[in-house]
């Protein structure tokens, strides 16, 4: 990869790929005259998302969004679909073979860190794989990173160069799940640069496509994150997303339940156990989410009570507006089977023949899948 230069007549900011305009302060992609003069051009909602971790709301859709991923089907390009192995369904993007036209997608689950290091590699590959083909995806490849850590990154810089084959790259994710990480990790891995597109857990923070040319004229480009609207990370206040985002290496919790107990994971869903012999349930989540347990009779009476409270997040103002929770019911036949709560993690049943009852905020997904672990 060459290095990175800016073009004077339309000025790109490099964080998030969008258009930089020195007029309209509260408009997209607004930068102060006097950052023009610097190296490296970004704007101020880059800048204060770097330096400050401020938020600012954007105004693409999702129609923008996907007008962009239309255009990569027409390309004649190799595919990098990340998901984020913590939330491999939820970081899913559904329809993905439609997008990508007649071009091999490279499958890389990024985030190997955040799971327990008794999971086997290439189990987990193996899983992935069987996933994938049940979801409508034959990827060409499956590699397993940790772009924050930098596990496997230069295999899978090799991978795409191998599969590449002379061709442009596309990179595409949704939001969350560590893409620009991986490409900021990527250009390290072969320019030695430091980070130059803007980071961060908050959805939706590359605007538009951004390219980064690549030795032989060709380009790595970064698209948008595609908003997943059944993750948990929109129903939730920007500050407590740090909450239910696992920074590290998530442990097991393991609860032993009696039929018609309830575990509340914070305040933001509910899994009742109605039936079945007492079992150990094991729950994956953010190891700074804190879970409750109470009996089912008085499982409502608590929620109402302590939502906000003892049972955070939600906090504040998110926890008055907070959508009520809807409630999923499943019969589980086979043994070893993950409920999983898109966006915040999953438990493990064992014990098959149990009926159990999951509630999270209307719109959330909750589905069940051969277990993961």
């Amino acid at each position: 990869m060459g290095g990175l230069n800016l073009n004077e007549e339309n000025m790109i900011c490099v964080g998030c790929g969008v258009k930089v305009q020195t007029e309209d302060p509260a408009g997209l992609g607004y930068a102060p005259k006097s950052a023009l003069d610097k190296e490296t051009l970004i704007c101020q909602r880059c800048f204060k998302l770097k330096h400050y971790n401020e938020v600012q709301d954007v105004s693409l859709t999702d129609d923008d969004f996907l007008k962009i991923l239309n255009g990569v089907g027409s390309k004649d390009a190799l595919i990098v679909k990340i998901v984020d192995i913590f939330d491999f369904n939820g970081s899913w993007l559904p329809g993905l073979q439609r997008f990508a036209g007649g071009n091999d997608v490279l499958l890389i689950a990024n985030k190997a860190d955040l799971l327990p290091k008794s999971v086997k590699h290439n189990k987990l590959i193996n899983w992935l794989q069987a996933s994938s083909k049940e979801l409508g995806l034959k990827p060409i490849d499956i590699l397993l990173v940790s772009a924050s850590k930098g596990y496997n990154m230069k295999e899978a810089a090799a991978a795409i160069d191998h599969y590449r084959n002379g061709k442009d790259v596309y990179v595409v994710g949704c939001t969350n799940v560590g893409k620009s990480t991986f490409i900021n990790r990527m250009i390290k891995e072969v320019t030695g640069e430091g980070d130059i597109i803007t980071t961060s857990h908050f959805p939706g923070t590359t605007l538009d496509t951004i390219e980064i040319p690549l030795d032989d004229g060709r380009a790595l480009i970064d698209t948008p994150g595609i908003i997943n609207h059944h993750q948990m990370a929109h129903y939730i206040d920007k500050k407590d997303l740090k909450f239910i985002t696992p920074k590290k290496e998530i442990k097991s919790r393991v609860y032993q339940l009696n039929e018609s107990q309830t575990l509340f994971f914070g305040g933001l869903a509910r899994f009742d156990y109605i039936s079945g012999p007492k079992t150990g349930f094991t729950c994956y989540l953010s190891n700074d989410l804190e879970i409750h347990r109470t009996k089912l009779e008085k499982a409502d009476e608590l929620y109402k009570s302590h939502k906000g409270g003892m049972l955070t997040p939600p906090r504040g103002k998110a926890a008055e507006e907070f959508p009520e929770l809807v409630p999923h019911e499943f019969s589980i036949k086979d043994a070893k089977t993950d409920v999983v709560f898109s966006g915040l993690g999953w438990v493990t049943i064992n014990e098959p023949g149990t009926k159990i009852v999951a509630h999270v905020p209307r719109g959330v997904n909750v589905i069940l899948r051969k277990s993961l672990i």
